[in-house]
């Protein structure tokens, strides 16, 4: 076998390459799998068309993986497997929480602690939180790093008694898989009430013409801060406002965006959303970036 590394990634090059290669195990980013299924379901892009026979295995990661992505993905392929796995900059290794293609059926999760590695999820104070609860996922591990360059009160901050503390929100089920939640510090506080992006943003995702969305809080005098999306449409497909605010009234109340704006979601090369930018951009204040 021999690894091929993408120089592209538009849906069309991304498909002829596997074709091309006769890849069978491909590494994708979320926006990557929405870009494929988006030009597949408009038609431009015809599956018959390429020879993917030999693809057996979607591997799929880089930010919270939305299981109405994976639906819509077995849709079209539906007998090939499907896995993700949790790790970052501050670890070492292919991840310190791996799913396995023998709990695909586990859709959301990012999987089960790796060898040598334990993961925790813990309230402000540092204590297990129960089942079900969500928390920030804490991991330890032969793989965790030594410390920051030459910072030392980060270092501190971010390693605490062995833990690497990763700024991931999480949750564990009865079994102990593990599912991202989102990022602490885009957390919205909307009148007392915790919103995690992520969830606007995949329930949005399942409403036609959306071809990425990014949920962030805005300053609100009363409630303290107000859900609001950025939503980037479907090239040659149309949305309005209203149509984007009464989908989402199957949203609970303080989960519903109160602000809708239509533009282009910036991702950075690893295919997470650059929030920051559009806090800066749309909000266009120092609060705006949330850096407690």
């Amino acid at each position: 076998g021999k690894a091929v590394i993408l120089k592209g990634v538009t849906p069309e090059y991304i498909l002829e390459t596997i074709h091309e290669e006769k890849g069978t195990i491909i590494f994708l980013l979320v926006p990557w799998a929405q870009d494929i299924l988006l030009k597949i379901d408009s038609g431009e892009i015809k599956l018959k068309d390429y020879d993917l026979k030999q693809w057996r295995l979607m591997h799929i990661g880089a930010q919270p993986v939305p299981p109405s992505l994976v639906k819509h993905w077995k849709e079209y392929f539906p007998n090939m497997a499907y896995d993700t796995n949790y790790g970052l900059s501050e670890s070492t290794g292919p991840g310190c929480v791996h799913l396995g293609i023998e709990n695909e059926h586990k859709v959301g999760a990012i999987g089960l602690p790796g060898f040598n590695w334990e993961a925790r999820i813990v309230d402000e104070e540092g204590r297990d939180v129960r089942q079900g609860e969500v928390g920030e996922l804490v991991v330890r591990g032969d793989g965790v790093m030594k410390e920051y360059y030459k910072n030392p009160e980060a270092t501190a901050k971010t390693i605490r008694n062995g833990w690497l503390y990763t700024g991931d929100m999480a949750r564990k089920d009865e079994e102990g898989f593990i599912y991202l939640v989102d990022r602490k510090k885009d957390l919205i506080i909307c009148g007392g009430e915790n919103v995690f992006p992520v969830e606007v943003e995949d329930f949005l995702h399942t409403l036609p013409g959306v071809k990425d969305v990014a949920a962030i809080g805005f300053p609100d005098e009363r409630l303290g801060e107000i859900v609001g999306v950025i939503i980037e449409v479907v090239p040659g497909k149309t949305l309005t406002e209203e149509e984007v605010l009464r989908f989402c009234e199957r949203l609970p109340k303080y989960k519903r965006p109160r602000k809708v704006i239509f533009g282009e979601v910036p991702r950075n090369p690893t295919g997470k959303i650059e929030k920051p930018k559009l806090r800066k951009k749309y909000i266009g204040m120092e609060e705006a970036f949330k850096i407690k």
